[in-house]
């Protein structure tokens, strides 16, 4: 675990999943690990989840993953187990520890913070702390956002690698609430171990926006279509 990729919320995006492994190989990186979301969303469930389970990643379950697991929505039992096996947690060589959204929540934003006006604004250090509780790895790998970032607090540095399949959202808890990038490129991290500590290098990768967003309107999902394409939340 000395030079890894790191992806999360592919949210069944095929396509640019495609894109990210494939500009991972070319770099010659082996190890990747994924946290969390894999599937959900209007795009291409199926054709997401037969690539990413030969690969055996280490991974673990963010909120909507868990939300397949407990009401299915239509996920064939295969897949379902699959996601069902994944921990909302994991440690991995090398002091570092990943998650989706906090260690103890997998639906609460870790590195942002959402105030009573719907405003977005990064977390402050007391928060980050707050949230983290008494985790204490030097390198923390969560997701959830979709933005990528990256934040030293104390004896951590916690990076988001943002999203690989989605670059916009609208939720409405804690209130209404948008997360957008701005862009359509998909995104990764990779991070390697060097004498000063880990570097990191946020990645975005072209990918054949087009055919996923096509696949978003045929779902009758024209929002998501908007999102893909232009990183987003409304027009």
């Amino acid at each position: 675990m000395d030079r890894f990729a790191v992806i999360a919320d592919v949210h069944g995006n095929r396509w640019a999943l495609e894109a990210v492994l494939e500009d991972i190989a070319r770099q010659g990186i082996r190890d990747i690990v994924n946290a969390g979301d894999h599937l959900f969303g209007p795009l291409d469930r199926e054709g997401t989840a037969e690539l990413l389970m030969p690969l055996d990643l280490p991974s673990v379950a963010g909120n909507q993953d868990r939300e397949l697991v407990e009401y299915g929505l239509g996920l064939d039992d295969r897949y379902r187990e699959w996601l069902a096996g994944m921990p909302p947690q994991l440690e991995l060589p090398g002091d570092i520890l990943m998650f989706h959204g906090t260690p103890a929540h997998d639906n609460v934003y870790l590195l942002d913070s959402v105030r009573d006006s719907g405003a977005v604004s990064p977390a402050s250090d007391a928060e980050i702390r707050e949230r983290l509780a008494r985790v204490s790895q030097r390198l923390l790998l969560c997701g959830h956002t979709h933005i990528p970032r990256i934040v030293q607090v104390g004896g951590s540095l916690i990076v988001n690698p943002g999203s690989v399949g989605l670059q916009a959202y609208a939720d409405d808890s804690p209130v209404a609430h948008v997360m957008e990038t701005g862009s359509s490129h998909a995104r990764y991290a990779v991070a390697e171990r060097t004498g000063n500590g880990w570097h990191v290098t946020q990645m975005a990768i072209g990918y054949d926006v087009e055919s996923a967003a096509k696949a978003a309107e045929s779902s009758g999902r024209p929002d998501w279509a908007w999102r893909l394409r232009t990183g987003r939340a409304f027009q």
